[in-house]
């Protein structure tokens, strides 16, 4: 069933933003992004009103509620902690494929990774975060990026931490299985060396296979919470991630990740992204939405 199917039409009245199954009213819009900002800071837009009806309404229906209003008392309560994160789950978007913004890949390929793996081979440590992996094609397409250039990854000190707030795309990159479609944009001899048919599959799925695997350790994380990880990073991917805050919490995200990136650390942000704020002093560009921590250590 579509995010559109609960929806006939929106309607004027002040008692209802979205005429549909369920009341839903300007204050119980006005609740449920109160706690999303404050659970994930992120910010809801009126404009949003009927996208969070279309997806919450899945969960009224399942839980048997009969009103938002009801919906936003339980999740509000003690007794609803779990429905909330199910709620934050819903809520978030989660649109990524392989190797998306290319020329990111292509410049971690080129100008970043050689030093790196030869920093690896001497006994060196590498490692790389994607932060809001979403279903795990960003650090996979990090992964595959890697082999194709040390085929024996593994055998060296070389980690990539992929961390999301939504635990349901976080099992979903651990298990690590994608159909033809969602693969169309990995480069064929990468497909074919690193990646698995599953043919008992019912999807027909491909696995990702162990090397790839291997690399790449899946966490359930938000980012405005507590971050358990002391770095130094050598590269952190945050893209297309925080064009979903506000433009206070953008600046406070990049001033955290600056201390966690070693010296020459890059980050990379998604196409409509800019790093903002203090930690402007504390980057300089180093490719198209590419930034390179200046000086080491902030």
């Amino acid at each position: 069933m579509s995010d559109q199917a609960d929806i006939k039409r929106p309607v004027s009245a002040s008692k209802n933003l979205v005429e549909g199954e369920y009341p839903f009213t300007q204050e119980d819009f006005r609740n449920i992004a109160a706690m999303l900002h404050a659970d994930a800071g992120i910010a809801l837009p009126d404009s949003k009103a009927t996208l969070a009806y279309s997806r919450l309404a899945k969960r009224l229906r399942a839980l048997g509620l009969k009103t938002f209003k009801d919906y936003c008392a339980l999740v509000a309560s003690q007794a609803g902690v779990e429905e909330r994160q199910k709620m934050l789950a819903s809520l978030t978007t989660n649109v990524t494929r392989f190797f998306r913004e290319p020329h990111h890949f292509d410049h971690l390929k080129t100008k970043v990774l050689p030093d790196l793996l030869a920093q690896a081979k001497r006994g060196g440590r590498v490692r790389i975060w994607s932060a809001g992996c979403s279903t795990g094609q960003e650090p996979y397409s990090i992964a595959l990026t890697i082999l194709s250039l040390l085929p024996d990854a593994g055998r060296y000190d070389i980690k990539i931490l992929a961390s999301d707030i939504d635990p349901n795309v976080v099992a979903e990159g651990k298990a690590g299985f994608y159909d033809e479609e969602s693969c169309s944009a990995i480069p064929r001899d990468l497909m074919k060396r690193w990646f698995v048919p599953n043919p008992e599959d019912a999807f027909k799925r491909w696995g990702v296979g162990e090397a790839a695997r291997d690399l790449v350790s899946f966490r359930e994380l938000n980012l405005m919470g507590q971050w358990p990880m002391k770095g130094p990073f050598d590269v952190i991917f945050c893209r297309n991630v925080v064009i979903y805050f506000e433009e206070e919490t953008q600046a406070r995200i990049w001033s955290r990740y600056a201390p966690l990136l070693g010296p020459g650390g890059r980050l990379y942000i998604g196409h409509s992204e800019r790093v903002s704020g203090p930690a402007t002093a504390l980057f300089e560009t180093d490719g198209l939405t590419t930034y390179r921590l200046v000086g080491g250590k902030a």
